[in-house]
């Protein structure tokens, strides 16, 4: 009788974890085309070997502005070491506007518009701005955000995905 209680308790707790890492594990960043400021285009096979930030964003959006600085500062302390930045305006946002926004803020990383809102429909159907997505080198998101992240606990999430091989 005991040892069938044991039994069924480890298959349960075996069960559990596997719910757990089965539903905790990452998931391969959705193909999409961005198209960037310049008429260039980027795709998500490209990401591969990086540890990519996508970020979906209105210069409407007064979070998104003043997270802006510190997308910024994130991408200029990592970009040596493997780690990549795409801003993706998101459908509503006029071309002009971010373009202006781009240029007088200087951002040194890929500014795309998503001028359909086919890419943001790929990427889970955004429609809140800021969110944001974590990709790790082999494609894969490993953490999105809803609202400004946690720039400290970002840091050291990319810092392990940067020492991944």
């Amino acid at each position: 009788m005991k040892r069938s209680w044991y039994l069924a308790a480890a298959v349960l707790v075996l069960a559990i974890s596997l719910g757990i890492y089965l539903s905790s594990g990452a998931s391969a960043a959705p193909q999409s085309s961005f198209v960037m400021l310049d008429g260039s285009k980027k795709d998500t096979s490209q990401m591969k070997g990086h540890v990519t930030l996508v970020n979906f964003w209105a210069t409407s959006c007064t979070t998104c502005v003043a997270e802006m600085p510190k997308i910024t500062s994130t991408y200029e302390k990592y970009k040596s070491r493997g780690f990549d930045t795409i801003a993706v305006a998101m459908s509503y946002d006029p071309p002009s506007y971010v373009v202006n926004f781009a240029q007088t803020r200087k951002l040194p990383f890929s500014v795309a518009i998503d001028n359909t809102g086919e890419v943001a429909k790929a990427w889970g159907d955004v429609k809140l701005t800021p969110t944001t997505y974590l990709v790790n080198k082999r494609g894969e998101i490993v953490k999105r955000y809803v609202g400004e992240p946690d720039f400290a606990e970002l840091h050291l999430l990319i810092e392990r995905l940067l020492a991944e091989v």
